[in-house]
């Protein structure tokens, strides 16, 4: 576990920089992991960002189905927003574990 520094928190990774605890995450800290993963946030990263932190709350497992299935983006939308690697990636930027379907 590592900790880093973002807009004066400290915040808790893994190995593979996930947050460890995702109530330490909030909109500077996605902003800082999407500006690592060479990504601008937008309102309708937000969306879906939120959703899937609401998904991880309920403890549904996520899936990039159904993200595309959400009614916020559909599957090709997704990939527009995160490129490669979508659901990893998203997961990531929104504070929430890696999920199980991603290597």
């Amino acid at each position: 576990m590592t900790q880093v520094t973002i807009a004066t928190l400290q915040i808790d990774l893994n190995e593979e920089r996930y947050l460890t605890d995702s109530s330490q995450w909030n909109e500077e800290v996605a902003a800082e992991f999407a500006k690592e993963e060479g990504i601008e946030l937008t309102e309708k990263h937000f969306e879906v960002l939120n959703f899937l932190r609401q998904k991880h709350e309920e403890g549904v497992d996520i899936t990039i189905r159904k993200v595309g299935k959400s009614g916020i983006v559909d599957i090709k939308g997704f990939y527009a927003l995160f490129p490669k690697k979508p659901l990893k990636k998203s997961s990531r930027i929104a504070g929430i574990p890696k999920p199980t379907s991603c290597v």
